[in-house]
Parts: structure tokens; sequence; C-alpha cells
């Protein structure tokens, strides 16, 4: 049996798509509210658009390393989306098709949106049992479907926290 490539989870909030868009499609907030990622160090850059990079920076217990990722889809108040491809520890050098993370924004009342954020496993290449055996070693034990679907609920929670208080 292949492995899970695709995790989802979804939250509604209680603020306009656009608000909501706009601080997805700012990728130096996400550490905000992320478990894993802390930003990019690059405050003030704003929401990014299509073709434009960034370098993400994460912590894991111990472990830190960062990522370049290039936004595919920057649609506002709808759906932004971005490939994670290169990795490193300090520089980002290593090229590697990682993930693409997306994020989809449906209007469900006024002043209300359903936020769906999506993980897509993009190491395609690997062998399952090879990727089976990296992600336990990384994830303390589980695979990165099982992983990722639980930093996606932490992540949804702690967003629509973070703007329903304001």
């Amino acid at each position: 049996m292949s492995r899970p490539m695709t995790v989802s989870g979804s939250v509604e909030i209680a603020a306009d798509p656009q608000t909501v868009y706009a601080e997805i499609a700012d990728p130096d907030r996400m550490g905000r509210w992320s478990p894993e990622n802390v930003g990019t160090g690059d405050p003030g850059r704003g929401a990014l658009t299509t073709g434009e990079s960034f370098v993400g920076h994460n912590r894991r217990g111990p472990a830190r390393w960062s990522t370049r990722c290039t936004v595919i889809a920057a649609e506002p108040g709808e759906r932004f989306a971005f490939r994670v491809h290169r990795y490193g520890f300090g520089r980002v050098l290593v090229p590697v098709s990682v993930a693409t993370w997306s994020y989809t924004f449906e209007e469900v009342a006024p002043g209300r949106t359903r936020v769906t954020e999506t993980w897509q496993d993009d190491r395609t290449r690997w062998p399952d049992p090879l990727a089976a055996r990296f992600d336990r070693l990384v994830t303390r034990g589980r695979t990165f479907d099982v992983y990722q679907a639980g930093n996606i609920r932490r992540t949804l929670d702690r967003l629509r926290e973070d703007l329903e208080s304001r």
C-alpha cells in the first residue's frame, strides 16, 4: 500500500477571506501559529505574489533548518500556495522536492471564512519504505501524514484564536 501523500484540515474563522488571506500570504507571520515554522526573518515584506521566493526557518525539538520556497498561487481571498524546493542547515543549498503547502479561503457567511490548509508530500521519487523510515526518525515515530495532520490542526486553531482575539 502506498503512503498517504496529502493531508488537509479546515477551520472557520470570524474574519472575512481577504483579511485571513493577507495574514497567510505573508510567510513571516506563520511563526505566530505554526508549531514548527518560526517565520522568514524578513518582517514587513507583506503578502507575496506568484513567483516570489522566501526562506522559511523551522525547528523541531533541538533541530533547526531552513527551506527555500516559491509561491505558486496567490489569489487574494481565495488561494495561497507555495512549494518547498531547497533545504539546508544555515545555508539553503540542497535542491530537493519536499512539499507543497496550500491554503484556500471560502466565505461561509458574511465576515466568516473557512480556511483549509493542505500539505502535499512532494517526495514522489522516494520509495515508501525509505520514506517511512526517514519519517519515523525525524518525527519521533510517526509518518509525515500523521505528523502534519497534527501540525495543521494546531496551526489552524492558533490562527483562529489570533485573528478572533484582535
